[in-house]
């Protein structure tokens, strides 16, 4: 369950000024808008976790100068930011990135390999706002881990079922790849990325 907090319109930097520290919940910002967003628990924080690790090792086997940071903020306008699920930095581009030492926040997409948003019950703003958004920055790759196959049927089709997306950038517009069960996921930009969607989503089951 999200909410909207009520207060007037926020500024990205504003938002990162009122931002509370040790909160139970996590926040982004869209539209001048606070989403308050519960932390993730059960098989959302499982699914998240265990995908982060085999990214990880995929980067590690792969001999990659990429990393995954525990917390990270996007910012992709002067209204919105997000802190993704899972996201993979590029530590050689990440050198530019004028707020990341002091405030983990990335504002260029070239910084970005990944994005990832495990879906829940808000899960509109991973298919339309985040996609949009994500895309707009520029971000080469993002994956939408829809595991309990709720989004809505023009997404994932119909009869709805668990389905992994990857949304390539191709001439700055997405494509988008659905697999589910035991498709292999193909990743451009992790292409020894060698597992089926069954396996991603085991631990959620």
């Amino acid at each position: 369950m999200i909410a909207v907090i009520d207060r007037k319109p926020m500024s990205f930097d504003e938002f990162v000024d009122w931002y509370p520290e040790n909160s139970e919940n996590r926040y982004e910002l869209r539209r001048g808008a606070i989403i308050e967003m519960p932390k993730p628990k059960g098989q959302h924080s499982r699914l998240a976790g265990d995908l982060a690790y085999d990214l990880g090792h995929t980067i590690r086997q792969a001999n990659k100068s990429y990393f995954i940071p525990r917390e990270c903020i996007v910012k992709v306008a002067n209204d919105t930011g997000y802190e993704p699920d899972i996201i993979v930095l590029d530590e050689e581009a990440i050198a530019d990135e004028p707020r990341w030492e002091r405030e983990s926040i990335v504002t260029f997409g070239q910084s970005i390999k990944l994005i990832v948003e495990v879906v829940s019950t808000n899960w509109r703003d991973d298919y339309l706002f985040k996609l949009a958004d994500y895309e707009a920055l520029g971000i080469q790759e993002y994956w939408i881990a829809d595991y309990l196959g709720i989004g809505g049927r023009r997404h994932i089709g119909s009869p709805k079922q668990p389905t992994f997306t990857v949304c390539t950038l191709v001439d700055g517009e997405y494509e988008l790849h659905q697999f589910r069960n035991d498709d292999t996921i193909v990743s451009p930009q992790f292409p020894n990325f060698s597992m089926t969607v069954n396996h991603v989503f085991a631990s959620a089951r």
